[in-house]
């Protein structure tokens, strides 16, 4: 019986997948159908909303480990009126979970923009209320919350700037209209420190040019037993005067002044100070002899009574690390680095308990950690490999491991190891694949991975870093992903090409229905500037989407990192010493014709932009690359090196004085006659950093040339370009500039 049963059921197979098939068929068939309707009316991007903040990846905001090891805080929003929460979580229970400060219940309180706390985590600095400056600088409302008492009290009536509480707990420093404060929290009353702060005189803040190309606003800095307070003062009075008329809204504009050393220019004499708050008195730290024509960073650190101090000459290849001691007054040199072009600054000093110190350098040819003892003398390199250390993370002095991202295995992604002090040891806790971040506990127990990737949206995991275990997955993104694939957008492709005799790293950008046997218009982007790099396996940003829609509409994008960029060593980077854009210049060129060359590109219809030192590049290769080039959109450009500032144009150029033919020979300002693509110039007339005089010298060398051109002028909009529907707009006009020329 049973045999026949199966016999039977043989006999049906053949029928049954015959029915089978058929019914296989019609689906796949439906499904095509279906599939073909979806892709034909596959969402387009919304300029407007982009730009408005959608399709914007979930973020840990502000996030803090605390002292302990065992808990680290964020800031997050709540409800419908988004509400700003300081909340604080357990690394080993994602259920300890603890409200610090919720600004709802106190109705004076406007959301939080930042936090940080008092070294003992007793109190919080809040910040509130910001007005934005410069790049860096801004002033605020600060409110102190003492998490014992639960009292909120308001720091300063006034909105001040770069606030830090004393290392006690019991103070916080402040700058007010260019004069430096201290409050004492205890009784809340303030005293002033300095009085002679004016229009050309700064205590405790940075000028423009030390914020915008060293990186700092914060002049200042707390003793470890809180009684002496170090700080810089800058004397502006013999830098030129840059001023800015603002349309504003009113009758008449006014001019916005302020003092702006262009290259060969005048520069701040700085003054560094040490005031003793028992005593009331302050004393000028003694260089003597010794060259510090730049004061870029300083800090206490080091051993008691040890005020940290860096200095550069003006040439910025001459870099000396000082200790001063506050008490008897003396100067010790730690280190020094020297370079035949430039020595880079950077945040990675890093002292230990015994108050050795970690220190970075290119000094073998690429940058690499290195460990001192805390009289300056070289104890051994840390990392050594023809790759570069990106990141220096933290110390675990219990495991007696260094914790570091690099580009070991490749330039354009990032991982994260671990390595003992004497350069053993080695692990891997993220492999060098996407780029791997990382936020250690205070005592480097757990860290925080962040990842991402071309195809994926930064995803924040809680790691155990002894065993390298995964304790479970913090934010995922996995909305963002399915909200895109709406799109249809393609992903970037990575590779390398040979240009110049160098390996350069590309990224390419295809249309979704991409036919190799159709030719495309190619439109490069690049940014192109000392050091910098945008050709990194990453997820990108709101220009990364606008690209993937701009590729849709039938175009190829692609960018080259060419000589100059990072993360390659110092010889590739530094090869454009003297002659910034030159070389930069010839491997955008060659690039695109060997791009040009590719059957799916029309050579004919090939188009470059950037912003800033990519809008420099962008004119530039326009011009002299006039038979590659047919098109071209610079958005706030420098036209001339002469019109920049002295910290970063000197850096890599020296002075328009000892170097002449390096500014103007990469001028596009000489080349206006060479125009004869189409060609796009933005500007902001509020930028503070590219100024606008950079475009109306190029506009004017245009019109004497009898060329035509567009250009777009934003009133009162900073090198950024937005605010209000501006990005929208900006992003439109280069869109339609793009569609109609290219």
């Amino acid at each position: 019986m049973i045999r026949s049963l199966n016999k039977l059921n043989d006999f049906h197979l053949p029928l049954l997948w015959f029915k089978n098939s058929i019914l296989r068929d019609l689906l796949l068939l439906l499904l095509t159908l279906f599939s073909f309707q979806v892709w034909s009316q596959k969402s387009e991007l919304d300029l407007k909303k982009l730009w408005g903040g959608a399709h914007q990846p979930e973020r840990m905001e502000a996030l803090r480990s605390m002292k302990d090891g065992s808990h680290y805080t964020v800031l997050e929003k709540e409800g419908e009126t988004e509400s700003s929460l300081i909340v604080s979580y357990a690394y080993a229970d994602p259920k300890k979970k603890k409200v610090l400060f919720d600004a709802a219940q106190f109705n004076q309180l406007q959301e939080l923009s930042d936090y940080s706390f008092s070294k003992n985590e007793q109190k919080l600095l809040l910040e509130t209320a910001v007005d934005p400056i410069f790049r860096r600088s801004k002033q605020a409302i600060y409110w102190i919350y003492d998490l014992t008492t639960q009292k909120l009290e308001k720091l300063s009536e006034d909105k001040i700037q770069e606030p830090l509480f004393s290392p006690d707990g019991n103070r916080v420093a402040y700058v007010y209209r260019r004069n430096l404060y201290v409050k004492d929290l205890s009784t809340m009353k303030s005293s002033q420190i300095t009085f002679d702060g004016d229009f050309q005189t700064l205590n405790g803040i940075t000028d423009w040019v030390y914020e915008e190309e060293f990186g700092f606003v914060r002049a200042f800095d707390w003793s470890s037993d809180s009684k002496q307070i170090a700080f810089m003062r800058f004397d502006e009075s013999k830098v030129p005067i840059f001023s800015m008329d603002v349309y504003g809204k009113e009758t008449y504009p006014f001019p916005y002044m302020f003092r702006y050393p262009k290259a060969g220019e005048e520069n701040a004499t700085i003054q560094l100070f040490v005031y003793d708050l028992v005593s009331k008195r302050q004393e000028a730290v003694s260089f003597k002899d010794s060259p510090r024509y730049y004061i870029p960073r300083i800090q206490f650190g080091g051993g008691d009574h040890s005020l940290i101090i860096q200095t550069l000459n003006r040439h910025q290849n001459d870099l000396q690390l000082w200790r001063w001691d506050t008490q008897e007054k003396e100067l010790t040199l730690l280190l020094r680095e020297q370079d035949k072009a430039y020595v880079s600054i950077h945040d990675d000093l890093t002292f230990l308990e015994d108050d050795s110190f970690l220190w970075t350098s290119e000094r073998d040819g690429y940058k690499h950690i290195y460990h001192y003892d805390k009289e300056g003398k070289l104890l051994n390199q840390v990392t050594k490999g023809k790759w570069e250390v990106t990141s220096l993370f933290t110390y675990n002095s219990k495991r007696k491991e260094l914790y570091y991202q690099s580009v070991e295995g490749s330039s354009t992604e990032r991982g994260i190891f671990a390595i003992q002090l004497n350069g053993k040891g080695k692990r891997i806790l993220q492999p060098t694949k996407g780029t791997n971040g990382a936020t250690f506990s205070s005592n480097g127990i757990y860290y925080i991975h962040s990842y991402s990737d071309e195809k994926t949206p930064p995803r924040y995991t809680l790691y155990e870093t002894r065993k390298n275990k995964s304790v479970r997955e913090l934010v995922d993104n996995d909305k963002l992903v399915s909200e895109l694939e709406l799109f249809g957008f393609s992903d970037k492709e990575f590779s390398t090409i040979e240009i110049n005799g160098n390996e350069l790293n590309m990224w390419m950008i295809k249309p979704a229905d991409f036919d190799p046997t159709k030719k495309y218009p190619l439109l490069m982007f690049q940014y192109s500037g000392p050091g910098s790099q945008q050709v990194a396996n990453r997820w990108g940003d709101s220009r990364t989407l606008w690209h993937k829609a701009l590729a849709n509409k039938g175009y190829i994008i692609a960018c080259v990192d060419g000589r100059g960029t990072g993360f390659k060593g110092a010889a590739f980077k530094k090869s454009t010493y003297l002659n910034l854009v030159k070389y930069e210049t010839l491997d955008q060129i060659a690039a695109a014709e060997y791009l040009g060359s590719l059957p799916y590109i029309d050579k004919n219809r090939i188009g470059i932009w950037g912003w800033s030192f990519g809008g420099h590049m962008a004119t530039h290769c326009l011009l002299t690359g006039n038979e590659v080039f047919s098109f071209a959109i610079a958005v706030a450009p420098v036209t001339n090196w002469r019109f920049y500032d002295t910290i970063y144009t000197e850096r890599f150029m020296r002075t328009p004085q000892e170097n002449p033919e390096g500014y103007d020979l990469n001028s596009p300002l000489n080349y206006a006659d060479q125009l004869k693509g189409k060609f796009l110039i933005i500007h902001g007339s509020g930028d503070d950093n590219v100024h606008v005089q950079n475009t109306m010298r190029m506009v004017e060398e245009l019109i004497q040339e009898d060329k035509q051109f567009e250009w777009m002028i934003y009133p009162d909009k900073n090198h950024g370009i937005y605010g209000g529907n501006t990005r929208h707009h900006l992003y439109t006009k280069m869109t339609n500039f793009i569609l109609e020329n290219l």
